[in-house]
């Protein structure tokens, strides 16, 4: 009988590197927002391509502050996917826009396109697509639609003017690394926010990066001064730019935010970055070894890597054709009386209280519902050694093959 392994879902994966930053960045005696951050902010443009990045305190507080800097709020409509984290939808409401869920589409995770075009209205400022588990959305069906509605589209600002059409502002929280036609994620909509969280691939424990195309007549330096703005209490300098002789004096412009990084989450990021790319290779690696193992056992799986797109390789979602939620429950903790944690990914929104609240009813995202009945994530990590891989596919090969 193979010896029973743990198995942690997703623990952040951290060198002494990480460590000896931090200690760095500890010692220097600027902790708070400054040379660090400013650093990552540039590493991260210039391996994404593009002009500018801004990096804060989550992947919430990046897409949120994007939805300010579009000027979107009372009145509009911003429509997202129902099956994704809350995030994704919490901040639409945080600008005080209205809601929109779409379903999924019947055999893909993705939004189902035809319901996103439908759903397009004179009110609507925004779409949100979710980059789910690292795996790119249909940028080019996204923004047809937008092109194709741009009539509808009435702008209530010089930005949303200068753009000329539905913002196309993705939640790529899972996505840092992937590719589109060859495009890095974060180049391709108009504006990307990751999430640098403790589980995401790329950590700065708490953290997250905010990038974005170009919009022809806007300066992008006007962009990143009105990010440095939302994010720091509308203070005209930040605590490094105040650190100049003479330079104490600032001025308070609006009312806004408190979510910059500071340095010490940065440092983290700083040699996450130098170790990303062999982090990434490890996470392909790893799912190459799953599919070969699991899809022949009829276990459905994520196409993370195809002509099209390149994954990040963040989550590996599976789902067993035809159990009930109870199966699937009981799988999850048969996995994890073997020492394996498991996950699920997701529970619809409209399944929450908060958004049940909020008027919405699972029974109109049927699709939704039935992808997260029998989804079961298995741990997927660049901490996993190849033994613990072959345990992991062992003990769930042993599991499904009493339910499918």
């Amino acid at each position: 009988m193979t010896e029973k392994r743990m198995i942690p879902f997703s623990p952040p994966d951290i060198s002494e590197l990480e460590i000896e930053e931090v200690a760095a960045a500890l010692r220097s005696g600027w902790i708070t927002t400054g040379p660090r951050t400013k650093q990552l902010e540039k590493n991260i443009a210039a391996w994404i391509g593009t002009e500018k990045c801004v990096c804060l305190n989550s992947q919430t507080a990046c897409a949120e502050m994007a939805l300010h800097v579009m000027g979107i709020g009372d009145g509009d409509e911003v429509i997202t996917c129902a099956y994704t984290y809350t995030a994704s939808a919490s901040v639409i409401a945080h600008v005080g826009a209205k809601i929109v869920l779409i379903d999924t589409q019947k055999d893909r995770l993705e939004m189902d396109y035809d319901a996103l075009e439908a759903a397009i209205n004179e009110n609507t400022k925004a779409i949100i697509p979710v980059d789910l588990a690292g795996i790119p959305c249909d940028y080019s069906r996204i923004f047809e639609i937008v092109e194709r509605k741009k009539h509808l589209f009435r702008p209530s600002n010089e930005m949303q003017k200068a753009l000329g059409r539905i913002a196309v502002m993705a939640d790529t929280a899972h996505a840092f690394g992937a590719k589109w036609h060859g495009r890095m994620i974060g180049s391709v909509a108009d504006f990307s926010s990751f999430s640098f969280h403790a589980v995401k691939n790329f950590t700065t424990a708490e953290g997250g990066a905010l990038t974005w195309r170009t919009i022809p007549g806007i300066d992008n330096e006007e962009i990143y001064k009105k990010l440095q703005l939302l994010s720091l209490h509308g203070q005209s300098k930040d605590a490094l730019a105040k650190t100049k002789l003479g330079a104490w004096e600032y001025d308070i412009v609006d009312t806004y935010y408190k979510c910059n990084m500071t340095d010490v989450a940065a440092a983290i990021g700083l040699k996450q970055f130098e170790r990303y790319p062999e982090m990434l290779r490890r996470r392909k690696e790893i799912i190459g070894k799953f599919d070969s193992a699991l899809k022949p056992l009829g276990v459905e799986t994520l196409n993370h890597y195809t002509d099209e797109w390149e994954s990040s390789g963040h989550l590996y979602l599976t789902r067993l054709p035809g159990i009930t939620l109870e199966q699937r429950n009981e799988i999850i903790i048969k996995m994890a009386e073997r020492g394996v944690a498991c996950n699920v990914h997701y529970k619809p929104l409209p399944m929450h209280t908060a958004y049940r609240n909020l008027g919405f009813d699972i029974n109109d995202y049927p699709n939704a519902y039935g992808h997260f009945v029998n989804e079961i994530t298995l741990p997927l990590h660049t901490s996993l050694t190849d033994e613990d891989v072959e345990y992991v596919i062992e003990q769930y090969a042993e599991i499904v093959k009493e339910y499918i």
